[in-house]
């Protein structure tokens, strides 16, 4: 497996096939999926040859926070550790190594994330969001 921070390497329709069918982003247009990675801090990707096989990104302002989003890993290649080490990569990179808090948000995959570091939200209570409401809702 091969490793790259490049967005020139990243295959943007298998990113786009993957994500729009996951419970976060369920029907993203690929437009929406390509401007947000390309406003990333840091993306990695996981390669075998020239296939993309997984995926990771993460927004921060390098100092305070950073947010790891979207991370996933092509079904036949789950299993085999590449979720941790894109995280791992990401965590590492110098544009995020020393930020203060790394969040993230998963409904299946604490395990992996344990192994890097994370815990669940000391004060849940005080961690809010702000959802802009679905086009679908406007009509």
């Amino acid at each position: 497996m091969r490793f790259s921070y490049s967005l020139d390497e990243m295959d943007f329709a298998a990113i786009h096939g993957w994500l729009t069918a996951t419970y976060w982003t369920p029907g993203i247009s690929r437009e929406r999926i390509e401007r947000g990675f390309r406003g990333s801090t840091v993306v990695v990707g996981c390669f075998d040859g020239v296939r993309q096989v997984g995926v990771a990104r993460c927004t921060s302002d390098t100092t305070r926070f950073a947010y790891v989003a979207d991370v996933f890993v092509d079904e036949g290649y789950r299993g085999q550790g590449i979720a941790r080490a894109l995280v791992g990569r990401l965590l590492a990179h110098p544009d995020v190594a020393d930020v203060d808090s790394v969040y993230l948000q998963t409904q299946d995959a604490h395990g992996v994330y344990r192994a890097l570091g994370f815990e669940l939200h000391s004060h849940p209570e005080r961690v809010m969001v702000r959802r802009r409401p679905h086009p679908a809702q406007h009509l």
